[in-house]
């Protein structure tokens, strides 16, 4: 099971198609909100996706929770959740919903950790990275013991990977 996961794309319709060419049988994609675009644009089709603080429509819902497989996947932008400050409103929320993979964007900042259980996951920014020149996204690889998160630059090129162990 992979779970494709962008953010932060603001605009940028031609880098989320790319991007969706590299996968085109992914199970689940995700877009972690400010893409800019509206809610129903052809290149989201399909996709599941929350608003952020650069968007607009009011379609776009604050936060999801999708199960893929046995996997609760909580997704949001992360303003609402002040996540460039602490992942602990974040952390809390992620409980409430009992969600065992969190996707966020808004800090712009790739990262991947467990946090009580949970693998808190930022795919970066496929416009204007922060910390780092490369523009990026993440997929998870799902298996009975682990999550697999691989970092890919919007030419596909690996950054970096992480595999951590599955709280069961």
């Amino acid at each position: 099971m992979q779970i494709l996961v962008m953010s932060d794309t603001h605009g940028d319709s031609g880098v989320i198609e790319k991007v969706r060419g590299f996968y085109p049988n992914i199970d689940t994609l995700i877009h972690c909100g400010d893409s800019e675009l509206p809610f129903s644009h052809q290149v989201l089709d399909g996709m599941k996706k929350v608003g952020g603080n650069c968007d607009v429509d009011p379609a776009f819902p604050d936060e999801i929770v999708i199960d893929v497989d046995d996997i609760k996947v909580f997704a949001t932008h992360g303003h609402l959740f002040n996540v460039k400050s602490s992942m602990l409103s974040l952390s809390y929320r992620a409980k409430e919903v009992d969600a065992q993979i969190v996707c966020f964007g808004h800090s712009h900042m790739l990262g991947a950790e467990m946090i009580d259980g949970m693998l808190f996951l930022n795919p970066g920014s496929l416009l204007k990275p922060r910390e780092r020149r490369e523009k990026s996204f993440a997929v998870v690889e799902i298996n009975q013991t682990t999550f697999k998160v691989n970092f890919f630059t919007d030419d596909h090129q690996l950054l970096d990977s992480y595999t951590f162990m599955r709280n069961e």
